[in-house]
């Protein structure tokens, strides 16, 4: 079987599509695959605020509805405050956590909300979302400790799990890595 010089660019063409999209979904995977493993780490590493609480906690308006965020000996270092525009992360008084120590800016902040940001972002550009209803963080600090941590515009009631859970895991690690 012949084929035109056109239908022999056209098969080249179409060869060269499918071998870009098959390293756009290495590296898709490859990401997947890194935020698996982080989310492991996490798992085996934190202990998690019962889905139940979140699920009865639903419709949190008050400030007097909390969440304890703990550490891995089971210490609570701060409460997680929950409403339907923001969580509020208030470290305890006599917790002094610098907001440079890591994984806070490379994990917390650039990976976990970084990533969420960059979807609303995404969603933004397809009109799906105002850019003013995109997730924001803001970080309270006295000095150069860590005293609260306010993230906006969370949107989906599964990231608030997820804020709460990474948010406990990086402040734990910091707690350690501060006693080094």
């Amino acid at each position: 079987m012949e084929f035109s010089e056109e239908q022999i660019r056209d098969i080249l063409e179409l060869k060269e599509r499918i071998t870009a999209q098959i390293e756009k979904h290495k590296e898709d995977i490859e990401d997947l695959e890194k935020n698996l493993r982080v989310l492991d780490l996490i798992v085996k590493q934190t202990s998690f605020t019962k889905a139940s609480l979140l699920e009865n906690s639903s419709k949190l308006s008050k400030a007097d509805d909390s969440i304890p965020i703990t550490v891995s000996d089971g210490s609570v270092i701060g409460n997680a405050f929950v409403t339907p525009d923001q969580v509020s992360i208030i470290i305890k008084e006599n917790i002094d956590i610098p907001v440079e120590t890591p994984p806070f800016k490379s994990f917390f902040l650039d990976r976990i909300i970084g990533g969420m940001k960059k979807q609303d972002y995404q969603e933004a550009e397809n009109g799906r979302l105002q850019k003013e209803s995109a997730i924001d963080c803001i970080v309270n600090k006295k000095g150069s400790q860590i005293r609260e941590i306010i993230i906006k515009n969370y949107r989906q009631r599964e990231r608030v799990n997820e804020i709460i859970n990474t948010a406990g895991w990086s402040l734990s690690k910091m707690i350690e890595n501060t006693k080094k």
